[in-house]
C-alpha cells in the first residue's frame, strides 16, 4: 500500500550512540525515596529499575548536528532512519532498541508526557517541533513505559519536555540560519508573565532544495503555551500548529548492470513525488492539590493530522489524501504517602483515546476514488504504579496497566473508477483486552555504585496502515491482524567516581507476534518469535571545568528465534554503535568548541529477512561546531561529516537477486552558520 507514512520505503537504519551523564541517587540520612534526576514519568518521578539518560536544552544549542533526530542518535540504544535526504529531520524516525523498519511504531513518542503517535504507520516528526521550545529530552529504555503510557512503549520512550515562560522575566530571542544546499531557517521565541498569568511561543521556518533531486523543503512550525500558575494550582493551553511541503527523491539503484550510487548520487527517478502535511493540536488541563500529599492532574487534548501525496511513475499515478483526528482525556492523581510507615510515591490514573482515520485513494486528482478507507480506534486503561522505599538505600516499584481496545475499519471499492485495481476488503469490528506490567529496583551499596533492574511486559496493536496492506494483492484484506507483546528483562550498575560517571546494563526481550512489513510486496504479517538483548553503556568525564566527555558503546543482538529464519538477524538493526564527544569552553562563553564522533556498525538491508544480501556498509561522522556569546548576541558554525563520507543507512534488498537493492544516499559535508540576539 502507498500511503503518506511511506511506507513503500519502510525501513530502519542506525545512528546511534553519544549520551548524556546519568548521575545516580545518593541514599539520604533519612529513609525518603531518592531524588530522581531522569524525569521520564508521566509527573516527573522515574521509573525505578529503568536505563535512562536525558538530553539538556544546552545539549541541543551546543550540539553539532542540526536535528533533533541527529542528537538523539549519539544516545545509547537509538538507531534512525532516514529516506530523504535528512532535510532539516523530516521523515527521520527514531528506534530504541533495534526493531528495524518498524522502529517507529515501537518506539513512543511524548510531549509534555502526552502521546504524539498515531495510530497510523508514519513515524512522529520530530521536525515538527520547534528546537528553540525544548527544555529537555528524557529517555527510558526498554517497555517499562508501558504500564504508564500502554501502546508503542515496546523499546522505550521519549518525553520532550518544552519550556514555559512562568515566574520568568520577560525574554525575546531571534535567530537566523543558512547552509549548505540552499538551507534557509528562521527562529523566534518570546515569554512573558504578570502575576500568576504566563505565555510564551515558539516557532521556525524552513526551506531548503535538500541533497537530492526533487528533495526541496519548506517547512513551518509554532507553539504557544498559555498559564496560570499558583501554589496550590495551575491551569494551562498549549497550541501547535505546523505545515510541512517535502519532495520525494526515492531511491537509487544497485545492481549487476548499473549503480547509481555511483553515477548518480544525487539524482532521482521520482521527479514529482511528495508528501505535503499540516498538524494542530490544542492541550488544556489542570492541576490541584487536594492535600499537602495528593495531587490532581486534569487534562485533555485534540490533534489533527492531514497529508496528502503523489506517486507518479511512466505508467500510473496514485493520490492519496488522509485524515487523522485524536481525542484524548488522562486524568491521574499522585500520591505520596507512606505504605506500612515505609515512604512511597504512586501515580494512578485513567487513559480515554479516541482516533478516526480517514484516507481516500485514486489514480488522478479529483477523480472517482479507487479506495476510501475509515478506520477508528478507542482505547480505555486504567493503570497504577507505585514506588516504596523498603530501606534507605533500597526502592521498590511496581505497576500494572489494564487496556481494552475497540477497532472498526471498512472499505469502500470502486471498480468502476480510473487505474481501479485490487479487492474491497472486508469490513472489521473488533475488541480485545491487553495488559502491561512493571517490576523494578535499585539498590545504593554506596555514594559511589548503585545496582539496578527490571521485569517487564508491553504489548502493541496493529496500527491502521497495517491492517489496510496485511494482505498481498488480489486478496481482500480482512485488517485482522495480531497484537504483539514483548517481555523483558534487565540490569544494570552506576557508578559516580567524583568527575566521572558510568552506567551499563544488560537486557533480553522476547517478542511474539511482532509486526512486520514486506516493503516489496507491501504486505503487513506477524513475524515468528523474535528476540532483542544487548549491553548499553554510557559515560561522562568533567575533565576540567571547561571541558567535558561523553560517550557511549551499544551491543545490539535482534534475531529471529523460530520459523524458517531462526537464528538470522533482523534486518536494519546494527549490531554495534557508538560516539564520542567533547565539550571545551575555550574562553568564558565567548569562544566554545563542540565535536562528536559517531559510528554505526554494518547491518542486514530492509527485506533481507533470509540474511544473503550485501550488509549496508558501516560508517563514521564527525561533526564539529564553534561558536561563542557576546553580551545579546551569538553565533556558530558547524561542519557536519567533517570528511565527507559517503554513506546510506536505508536499502531495500531484492528477494531474490543477489547484490540488487534500491539505496538512499546521505549528504556528505555539509555546512551551517547561525547568528542571533537574545534579551
Amino acid at each position: 500500500m502507498r500511503a503518506i507514512s511511506y511506507r513503500q520505503t519502510a525501513g530502519a537504519l542506525a545512528l546511534a550512540g553519544f549520551t548524556a551523564a546519568v548521575p545516580f541517587a545518593q541514599a539520604d540520612a533519612q529513609q525518603v525515596l531518592p531524588q530522581i534526576h531522569v524525569t521520564a514519568s508521566r509527573l516527573d518521578d522515574g521509573i525505578t529499575g529503568a536505563s535512562t539518560s536525558i538530553i539538556t536544552a544546552e545539549d541541543i544549542a551546543r550540539s553539532p548536528s542540526l536535528t533533533i533526530q541527529d542528537i538523539l542518535a549519539r544516545e545509547a540504544g537509538v538507531q534512525t532512519r532516514s529516506l530523504y535526504g535528512s532535510v532539516n529531520g523530516a521523515g527521520t524516525t527514531v528506534d530504541l532498541r533495534g526493531f528495524g523498519a518498524t522502529g517507529q511504531s515501537n518506539t513512543l513518542i511524548l510531549i509534555n508526557g502526552r502521546r504524539l503517535n498515531d495510530i497510523d504507520m508514519a513515524a512522529v516528526d520530530l521536525s515538527a517541533i520547534p528546537q528553540n521550545a525544548i527544555e529537555r529530552v528524557e529517555i527510558t529504555r526498554g517497555n517499562s513505559g508501558a504500564v504508564l503510557y500502554g501502546d508503542n512503549a515496546v523499546g522505550g520512550v521519549i518525553n520532550i519536555v518544552t519550556k514555559v515562560g512562568a515566574n520568568l522575566p520577560p525574554s525575546t530571542k531571534v535567530e537566523g540560519l543558512a547552509g549548505s544546499y540552499g538551507y534557509r531557517e528562521g527562529r523566534v521565541s518570546a515569554n512573558t508573565s504578570s502575576g500568576p498569568y504566563s505565555a510564551s511561543i515558539y516557532g521556525n521556518a524552513v526551506t531548503s532544495d535538500g541533497y537530492r533531486v526533487n528533495n526541496k523543503l519548506d517547512q513551518q512550525n509554532g507553539v504557544a503555551d498559555f498559564r496560570y500558575t499558583t501554589e496550590q494550582a495551575t491551569a494551562f493551553l498549549n497550541l501547535s500548529a505546523d505545515t510541512q511541503r517535502l519532495g520525494l527523491p526515492g531511491e537509487r539503484i544497485v545492481s549487476a548492470t548499473m549503480n547509481q550510487l555511483v553515477t548518480d548520487r544525487r539524482g532521482t527517478n521520482k521527479l514529482r513525488d511528495y508528501g505535503d502535511k499540516q498538524g494542530y493540536s490544542a492541550t488544556a488541563g489542570f492541576t490541584r492539590m487536594l492535600t499537602p500529599d495528593i495531587e490532581l492532574i486534569v487534562d485533555g487534548g485534540w490533534r489533527r493530522k492531514d497529508q496528502q501525496a503523489g506517486f507518479f511513475s511512466a505508467f500510473e499515478e496514485q493520490y492519496v489524501n488522509t485524515t487523522l483526528n485524536t481525542y484524548s482525556v488522562t486524568p491521574r492523581v499522585k500520591i505520596n504517602t507512606p505504605l506500612f510507615g515505609l515512604p512511597s510515591r504512586v501515580i494512578a490514573g485513567v487513559d480515554y483515546y479516541n482516533s478516526d482515520y480517514d484516507s481516500d485513494r485514486s489514480q488522478f486528482s479529483g477523480f472517482p476514488l479507487i479506495h476510501r478507507y475509515k478506520l477508528g480506534q478507542d482505547s480505555i486503561a486504567g493503570y497504577w504504579q507505585q514506588a516504596v522505599s523498603v530501606l534507605p538505600s533500597t526502592d521498590l516499584s511496581g505497576g500494572v496497566r489494564i487496556q481494552r481496545t475497540h477497532v472498526t475499519a471498512t472499505d469502500v471499492y470502486d471498480p468502476t473508477a480510473p487505474g481501479a485495481f485490487g479487492i474491497q476488503g472486508l469490513p472489521l469490528d473488533q475488541s480485545g483486552n491487553n495488559e502491561a506490567f512493571h517490576v523494578g529496583f535499585e539498590h545504593r551499596f554506596s555514594p559511589v555504585f548503585a545496582v539496578f533492574g527490571r521485569a517487564a511486559q508491553s504489548f502493541r496493536t496493529p496500527n491502521v496502515d497495517e491492517r489496510v496492506g496485511m494482505s498481498p494483492f488480489g486478496t481482500p484484506t480482512t485488517f485482522d491482524l495480531k497484537t504483539q507483546t514483548s517481555h523483558d528483562i534487565e540490569a544494570g550498575v552506576r557508578f559516580n567516581f567524583g568527575s566521572v560517571t558510568v552506567q551499563s546494563s544488560v537486557y533480553e526481550m522476547k517478542l511474539e507476534n511482532e509486526l512486520m512489513f514486506d516493503p516489496v510486496n507491501f504486505v503487513n504479517y506477524n513475524l515468528d518469535p523474535t528476540r532483542r538483548r544487548g549491553v548499553e553503556t554510557i559515560a561522562s568525564w568533567q575533565m576540567t571545568e571547561d571541558v567535558r566527555w561523553k560517550g557511549s558503546l551499544t551491543y545490539t543482538d535482534a534475531t529471529f528465534r523460530g520459523g524458517v529464519n531462526a537464528g538470522k538477524e533482523v534486518p536494519l538493526v546494527s549490531p554495534w554503535t557508538a560516539s564520542a564527544g567533547v565539550s571545551w569552553n575555550i574562553f568564558k562563553k565567548h569562544l566554545i568548541f563542540d565535536g562528536v564522533v559517531r559510528y554505526v556498525g554494518e547491518r542486514r538491508m530492509d527485506n533481507d529477512q533470509r540474511n544473503f544480501q550485501p550488509l549496508i556498509p558501516a560508517h563514521t561522522l564527525v561533526d564539529v561546531r564553534l561558536g561563542g556569546e557576546l553580551d545579546q548576541f551569538f553565533w556558530a558554525v558547524s561542519v557536519e561529516n567533517l570528511f565527507d563520507e559517503m554513506y546510506f543507512d536505508y536499502s531495500v534488498a531484492s528477494a531474490s537477486t543477489f547484490g540488487r537493492y534500491n539505496a538512499y544516499p546521505q549528504p556528505g559535508r555539509t555546512f551551517l552558520v547561525r547568528a542571533g540576539m537574545k534579551w
